[in-house]
């Protein structure tokens, strides 16, 4: 039997979680999917209810909790009601965005941006994608050359989420070309710095309330006291971060999964075919169990993982493992949960349609799967 995960503590923050979800997103998720935007004062809802910025030391506006599994509790609150476009947009925020500027910031950088990215004023955003470099960082082309006491950054990115929305943006950008690895910094980027442009808002396949977007900076002079971590260092920090944003994508996919077989469950209960409810036909009922099998399976994992995570021994290799599998299995358990919906499931109308489209892009994000299954493999055989 796996380890309890949640502790009282947990679930009475789950409750605050769960009001205000069902205050504050449940009501406008249609809305958010017509505007392809979540607004503003979503972000600042969720910034009053000590949402954001939870593992933010209490000095900066923050919860104070580094324990992942209080984030745990609103992925999972989120995917209750299926907000797959929110949570990745907190996700963005609190999972990759602030423990670059916890771990790497510092004490200026932190005192001029935590508080506001705490109490949902500030968006943040991270800018690695680019048109022709995906997976493979090292194909980079955004430049930032040093010009006194700025950087000048020169390049364009795609893909970027809360690209609109955001105010404050970490940027990938090659400082040294002759360096190899050395030569990426990271820098941050702020709204109105002149040169520094929104591209198109982009049209996807799911997580339509999400703002992703293309970013464009041309000659922006970004203050030297806006270079993140070490100079040369970017890409090693890229690697320390990644285990963290890895094993909150394996949360989300998850726990969507999971509130996509509880609708399934209700709906086959109630709809009925040949005179019984779908729910008793065996075929019905052997997809159910190996899906909730799967999915426990898949669980005990995760959980091991996130106190891994707390207890600060997570490896790369384990955070891929965690994202593979769960990943994996959510698109596999939404497509056979669809298909138990029938002609339904394909209509918008349904929230599995949704999940279904919002899905696709679990395995893709964050490192594809066929990345994750290399990282598996070099360490497995010790060959790269």
């Amino acid at each position: 039997m796996r380890r309890r995960l949640y502790e009282k503590d947990h679930e009475d923050f789950r409750e605050v979680v769960r009001e205000f979800v069902d205050r504050e997103v449940v009501p406008h998720q249609a809305r958010w999917d017509a505007e392809h935007m979540v607004d503003r004062e979503t972000w600042l809802a969720a910034g009053r209810q000590g949402l954001l910025g939870i593992a933010v030391p209490e000095e900066y506006g923050g919860g104070g909790h580094r324990d992942i599994r209080y984030r745990s509790v609103v992925v999972e609150e989120l995917a209750r009601v299926g907000a797959a476009s929110l949570n990745s947009g907190f996700s963005v925020q609190d999972d990759i965005f602030l423990p670059y500027l916890l771990h790497l910031g510092s004490d200026e950088q932190k005192r001029r941006w935590l508080p506001g990215l705490v109490a949902g004023e500030l968006v943040g955003a991270i800018a690695m994608t680019e048109p022709g470099a995906g997976s493979d960082l090292q194909g980079v082309r955004t430049t930032a050359v040093r010009e006194g006491d700025a950087w000048v950054l020169n390049g364009s990115k795609t893909f970027i989420t809360n690209g609109i929305a955001s105010d404050l943006v970490i940027v990938v950008a090659r400082t040294d070309p002759a360096a190899g690895s050395r030569g990426f910094s990271l820098l941050v980027v702020e709204r109105d710095m002149p040169g520094f442009r929104r591209g198109r808002k982009l049209e996807k396949m799911g997580l339509v309330a999400q703002d992703t977007a293309e970013l464009v900076f041309e000659d922006v002079r970004v203050p030297a006291a806006n270079l993140l971590g070490e100079e040369g260092g970017g890409f090693g920090h890229l690697m320390d971060n990644l285990p963290v944003e890895r094993i909150t994508i394996a949360l989300q996919a998850l726990y969507a999964a999971r509130a996509v077989v509880a609708w399934t469950l209700d709906y086959t209960g109630e709809r009925t075919a040949f005179g019984k409810p779908i729910a008793a036909f065996q075929n019905t009922q052997f997809k159910l169990a190996d899906m909730v099998t799967e999915l426990d399976l898949v669980q005990a994992y995760v959980d091991d993982c996130l106190h891994a995570f707390d207890e600060g021994e997570l490896t790369a290799v384990e955070a891929a493992k965690a994202k593979l599998a769960a990943t994996e299995t959510q698109k596999r358990v939404v497509d056979r949960c669809l298909q138990l919906f029938g002609g339904y499931g394909y209509m918008n109308e349904y929230p599995v349609s949704r999940a279904f489209v919002d899905a696709r892009v679990q395995t893709i994000y964050g490192g594809t799967s066929e990345i994750m299954r290399t990282i598996i493999a070099r360490d497995l055989t010790g060959l790269r």
